[in-house]
């Protein structure tokens, strides 16, 4: 059976930026919303799934501090050969997102996921995901959802995806994080194929609300 390292790193290492389902030659919709996070162009960015993406130079451009983060590593060397000098104080790290990360990522005030939350299946390999992410971010940062939703296709890469709805994220997260603002998008892929996606952005509480003890809704007898 083929990995999904392997698998992606087939795709990377034997097709054109260009020609990737998922192509954009500019990140106009993710910066759009990163305008509602205030200071985020001095922020700290995780990006879980970077692939070869053009979003990591208008970072950059922004002045933001990037961890970057891939299951392939023939995308992140691609990623890499691009930025050239640019390339200077990142930190790299390849490795399955739902596996728990390395000690040396640093804690980031902004998470950006771009579609890789939705290739995860498994409920322990979501659990593995999200337990990243309350371990990266940052009290009183943001983690901001770009997912193909519940009307999107259910597949992608030749994978089999977990289609997301702004309620299933909102309840994933819980009690610790609160919506910021959200918009349902369609991407028209290179091929000039619609992709419905949900865009999310989340504010992580600096408090989390306790939860009341065991009866203390009841009045105790005397």
């Amino acid at each position: 059976m083929t990995s999904t390292r392997d698998h992606w790193n087939t795709i990377f290492s034997s097709t054109e930026d260009q020609e990737l389902g998922w192509y954009e030659h500019n990140a106009r919709q993710t910066m759009e919303m990163l305008e509602n996070v205030p200071g985020w162009n001095a922020a700290t960015v995780f990006l879980p799934g970077a692939g070869t993406t053009v979003l990591v130079e208008e970072l950059i451009a922004h002045g933001c501090k990037l961890v970057l983060n891939d299951v392939s590593s023939e995308a992140l060397n691609r990623l890499k050969e691009r930025l050239g000098n640019k390339s200077h104080g990142i930190v790299w790290n390849c490795q399955d997102i739902s596996r728990p990360l390395d000690s040396g990522v640093p804690k980031v005030d902004l998470w950006v996921d771009r579609a890789v939350l939705h290739f995860l299946l498994d409920e322990g390999d979501i659990r593995g995901y999200l337990g990243n992410l309350s371990a990266t971010l940052r009290l009183g940062g943001y983690v901001m959802f770009a997912e193909f939703s519940t009307t999107g296709a259910p597949k992608c890469a030749g994978l089999d995806l977990h289609r997301y709805s702004l309620e299933e994220l909102t309840e994933r997260l819980g009690a610790g994080y609160t919506l910021v603002s959200h918009t349902d998008y369609t991407f028209v892929n290179p091929f000039g194929d619609p992709r419905p996606y949900v865009y999310a952005l989340f504010h992580r509480n600096k408090i989390v609300p306790s939860p009341k003890p065991k009866g203390c809704d009841h009045e105790q007898a005397n």
